[in-house]
């Protein structure tokens, strides 16, 4: 059809034609139709690649157009077009500031991070600002019962603070004021330590510390000798057994320390006693001569004072016994043996056995009567005839004795002998050294044993004295 128009003619045909505006006018148009609808499920829906291309069409013939800033050209209402409901209506759709990714949810999210962090930062400074106070105020101490066992000394006017430096040297504590103010919970008991060594334990708290020491189980290495005790056990007429000093000594040595046991027997002793020069052994000058010749056996007899000791635990036998024979050579110093030598004719030792005899024979009210005896017997070259000489080197503790021993031969029986024993017969407490520096006068050359209690009957003669002999035995006193 060459040539013929087709357009349709007149007036309202001629006007040029106007282009259809790509989107409607939401002026104009009904709420209905400017509300953007879903896709149809069909026009999502993948179509199969092309033949010739290879690549899949487009679900709408405009879906493939580029607009200018290269995005694809959305038809009018299709989600993200600006042109629906939910675009044009803030607050209303999942962008919204009341949904979950909205401006108000991000404004939430942008504080909380913030607080975390503060709250983060203050908890370290609390933890910082805590050991930084432990470092500078805080009392350095260990926690728990501590481990392991360890000797410590208190001695003679320690000081509760002494006490807990001494125990901060030997790690029993961790500061010493870690034990002065545990100590300050409970000052009146912790003032009545005792000198001495206690057994305690490493790295203790300073409570802990404190309740040990206070315990009287924790107090180890303590030695008691009496006057007359001999260096070994010795016998009663009733068959019992009283303990000598070796055995004493032997005692006060134990302990358990860290499951080995210290204790020192009393052979060991006896041994190291017996090999050991007197010299080594703290035996003082004045008595170095008349030990050096006395029975190896005996030597220590009498050296060993009457008193309280403490002896530390875990030492070796000759150490613990030259550490007590020194503090008793100085009890014996102190007590004015060997200044009163100077003026008798008798030297430090002799003065000592004498000691030891009137310790022996009889009661203290009586002790300056004996001493009396001993020393008019001496002086007339009479033999002192004493029951405890004989029974001496036989172990016995006894009043009596029998006429066999009486009869053995032997330095000790004074029956047989004239002058004093080879060294003497247990260990003389201070009332009977002073009695023997200080003795009654009078004239007496006998005594007996009287009465049940002890007390002696003292006389000038044979017949007199023989007399008081049938009186006691009249009353049981032997």
């Amino acid at each position: 059809m060459t040539g013929v128009d087709s357009r349709r003619s007149g007036s309202g045909w001629d006007r040029p034609e106007r282009d259809t505006p790509a989107t409607p006018d939401h002026a104009t148009e009904p709420l209905a139709a400017v509300r953007a609808e879903p896709p149809h499920p069909a026009a999502v829906r993948a179509e199969p690649p092309h033949p010739a291309t290879g690549r899949a069409e487009p679900p709408h013939p405009g879906a493939s157009r580029q607009g200018r800033s290269g995005d694809p050209i959305r038809p009018p209402g299709a989600p993200g077009s600006g042109r629906g409901e939910s675009a044009s209506r803030p607050g209303t759709g999942p962008g919204g500031p009341r949904g979950p990714g909205g401006p108000r949810a991000r404004r939430g999210r942008s504080w909380r991070g913030p607080l975390l962090g503060l709250l983060a930062f203050g908890a370290i400074a609390l933890v910082g600002a805590y050991l930084m106070y432990r470092s500078l105020f805080a009392v350095p101490d260990y926690d728990g019962p501590g481990q392991g066992d360890v000797i410590v000394q208190v001695n003679a006017g320690d000081t509760t603070s002494a006490i807990a430096a001494e125990l901060a040297r030997e790690d029993v504590v961790r500061s010493a004021r870690a034990f002065t103010e545990a100590a300050a919970q409970d000052e009146q008991r912790a003032r009545s330590v005792q000198p001495g060594y206690y057994q305690l334990r490493l790295r203790m708290s300073g409570a802990g510390a404190v309740e040990l020491m206070l315990d009287p189980r924790s107090r180890v290495g303590q030695l008691e000798i009496k006057g007359g005790v001999q260096l070994d056990d010795t016998r009663g007429p009733d068959g019992s057994v009283t303990p000598g000093a070796l055995s004493l000594i032997s005692r006060a040595t134990c302990a358990t320390l860290n499951g080995a046991s210290t204790c020192i027997t009393p052979d060991q002793l006896r041994t190291a006693m017996a090999t050991t020069s007197p010299a080594q052994l703290g035996v003082p000058g004045w008595a170095l001569a008349d030990v050096t010749k006395a029975d190896p056996r005996r030597r220590l007899e009498g050296l060993f004072a009457p008193g309280r000791y403490d002896v530390r635990p875990g030492g070796t036998a000759r150490d613990v016994l030259r550490t007590l024979v020194a503090s008793s050579a100085a009890q014996y110093e102190t007590s004015g043996l060997t200044a009163a030598a100077e003026q008798s004719k008798f030297s430090p030792y002799q003065l000592l056995v004498i000691s030891s005899l009137v310790e022996k024979e009889g009661i203290t009210p009586d002790f300056g009567k004996i001493a009396q005896v001993l020393y008019n017997r001496l002086g007339d070259r009479v033999r002192l005839e004493l029951d405890s000489t004989v029974n001496y080197p036989l172990d016995l503790q006894s009043a009596r004795t029998s006429d066999a021993d009486r009869t053995r031969a032997g330095g000790y029986n004074s029956y047989l002998n004239y002058g004093l024993p080879p060294t003497p017969i247990g260990a003389p407490g201070q009332r009977a050294i002073q009695a023997t520096l200080h003795p009654e006068p009078g004239p007496w050359m006998f005594f007996v044993r009287c009465q049940k209690d002890g007390t002696s009957c003292f006389a000038t003669t044979l017949p007199e004295h023989q007399q008081n002999v049938r009186a006691a035995m009249a009353a049981g006193a032997f």
